[in-house]
């Protein structure tokens, strides 16, 4: 007999603008709670130092989840110059310190121009990538250095925001997996000197910004007040807007939502695409071409859509 949850059906997208010094899994119980909710999951972890952007999925939105980790993201950063750590952060015991040279603006563009595009990263030993079921951070915590092979990763923008004596603002625009700890790090060893980021904030995630995050405290202060927070969820289609629309009726609707494919005359499409009934949206398809047609195969279907 299986066990029944606790909680309430809870379906959408919170984006959350996460606070300095918590960790992703912490706001996320934190907010399940505010809610009530039945089921609910993060995109991505942020690590305890940095903020900004963190999209939490309720219910049927978590059928989406991976598809919204596997987004671009951006982030604003501050490299600290002439220090190096165990973690690559702030937050890591300090291994090696390094007079830091006058650079020019000229200078660092220079160095950072080798970053920008198609690159080779190694992850940090401090990240939750796996080895043999375990984080690779449980391994350094523990001093066994694991081989991590270079990983390709895209940078599509990399700006200088401001050069200081010791520290560098930076503007990253990246794919996923880019671990911005090990830009950092590879920036500051290029430039002689070392470096570690000291202050980290996302700005973009599964396509939302900060214009879309709410403030935790402001959440509390809501429940308090007895006010729902309801209004606030985002429909799950929100975070698959990268992928085109296409809308059904009739018998083809109807064999969507029993999870069958369907066959659409006469138009080419590729790809996953968000599919729509008559009202609602329904889910995400894959669309492979046959011929002058297409055939819609059901991946992620939402519940008591209707179409």
């Amino acid at each position: 007999m299986s066990r029944r949850r606790k909680g309430r059906d809870v379906n959408g997208i919170l984006v959350i603008d996460k606070p300095q010094g918590v960790t992703s899994n912490g706001i996320l119980q934190q907010i399940k709670r505010l809610y009530g909710a039945a089921k609910a999951g993060h995109t991505g972890a942020l690590d305890p130092l940095a903020t900004g952007v963190l999209p939490l999925c309720f219910g049927e939105a978590t059928k989406f989840s991976q598809t919204m980790l596997d987004s671009d993201k951006a982030y604003i950063t501050t490299a600290r110059l002439g220090i190096r750590t165990e973690t690559g952060d702030s937050e890591g015991a300090v291994v090696e310190e390094k007079p830091v040279p006058a650079l020019t603006e000229a200078q660092v563009e220079a160095v950072l121009e080798r970053f920008r595009g198609d690159i080779q990263q190694v992850p940090s030993m401090y990240s939750a990538l796996k080895h043999k079921g375990r984080p690779l951070y449980e391994y350094a915590r523990e001093g066994i250095e694991i081989e991590r092979p270079a990983r390709p990763v895209t940078i599509y923008e990399l700006t200088l925001l401001a050069v200081r004596e010791q520290e560098l603002d930076l503007a990253v625009t990246c794919t996923k997996g880019t671990y911005i700890r090990s830009l950092v790090e590879d920036i500051g060893a290029v430039l002689g000197c070392g470096a570690h980021v000291s202050a980290l904030r996302r700005t973009l995630a599964s396509g939302y910004t900060l214009e879309n995050a709410h403030d935790v405290k402001d959440l509390e202060a809501m429940r308090e007040r007895g006010e729902s927070l309801d209004g606030l969820l985002l429909p799950p289609e929100s975070a698959l807007t990268m992928f085109p629309e296409h809308r059904l009726s009739g018998s083809a609707l109807v064999s969507i939502l029993n999870g069958q494919p369907v066959r659409i005359s006469g138009q080419s499409l590729e790809g996953f695409v968000r599919v729509y009934g008559d009202r609602n949206f329904v889910g995400l398809a894959e669309a492979m071409p046959e011929g002058d047609d297409t055939k819609l195969v059901p991946r992620r279907l939402v519940k008591n859509s209707g179409g």
